[in-house]
């Protein structure tokens, strides 16, 4: 009997296995790669630097990078990736770059030197502060849309009523959470850049 054929081997624990080997394979073969083999080959390491830096990633990005491409024998010009995100993260670490990544809900990556990451956080957390806002309000009507298809579904009437008392909780609750919100905007917009 061949191994296909087995119980065991056919076993949905035993799919599942493969099914997570496979996985493993295909990561392990670069799907998580920072740079890909053709990348590696023909780098220019202070381009590579500046987009890495434009686009807010850590210094230690480089060492992403170094192991990405020890597979094809090529080694990062550490100086001259260094020189391109030095000037890269300039670009990055900007106070309306900051409030735009908070606000997108975007994390921060410890990227900006220490003489621009001060005013980076306070612009980031003033849009990552609206952000929140916004996500909590778009839950909110979301669960108000589900309690009006709820209502006009029920037929029982006391029931409706404890949906009908739902909703205007739910109201009350978008209300301040709008306010949240236009708090927010109004607190991240007074800030000049």
């Amino acid at each position: 009997m061949s191994p296909a054929a087995s119980p065991a081997a056919r076993s949905p624990g035993a799919a599942w296995a493969r099914l997570l080997c496979m996985g493993a394979v295909a990561l392990t073969m670069g799907g998580c790669a920072s740079m890909s083999e053709k990348e590696c080959l023909s780098a220019n390491w202070q381009e590579q630097g500046y987009r890495d830096g434009r686009n807010g990633h850590p210094a230690s990005r480089v060492e992403d990078h170094r192991e990405a491409c020890a597979g094809v024998g090529v080694v990062p010009d550490t100086e001259q990736y260094r020189k391109g995100r030095d000037q890269g993260v300039l670009e990055y670490c900007t106070p309306e770059n900051a409030a735009r990544e908070g606000r997108a809900g975007r994390s921060y990556r410890n990227a900006c030197p220490a003489r621009l990451e001060g005013t980076f956080l306070t612009y980031h957390r003033l849009g990552y502060q609206a952000y929140q806002a916004q996500q909590r309000l778009d839950s909110l009507n979301r669960q108000m849309e589900q309690t009006q298809r709820n209502l006009d579904q029920e037929k029982k009437e006391d029931k409706r009523r404890e949906l009908r008392e739902e909703l205007r909780s739910l109201d009350r609750r978008l209300y301040q959470a709008r306010q949240e919100l236009r708090d927010a905007e109004r607190r991240l917009n007074s800030k000049s850049y």
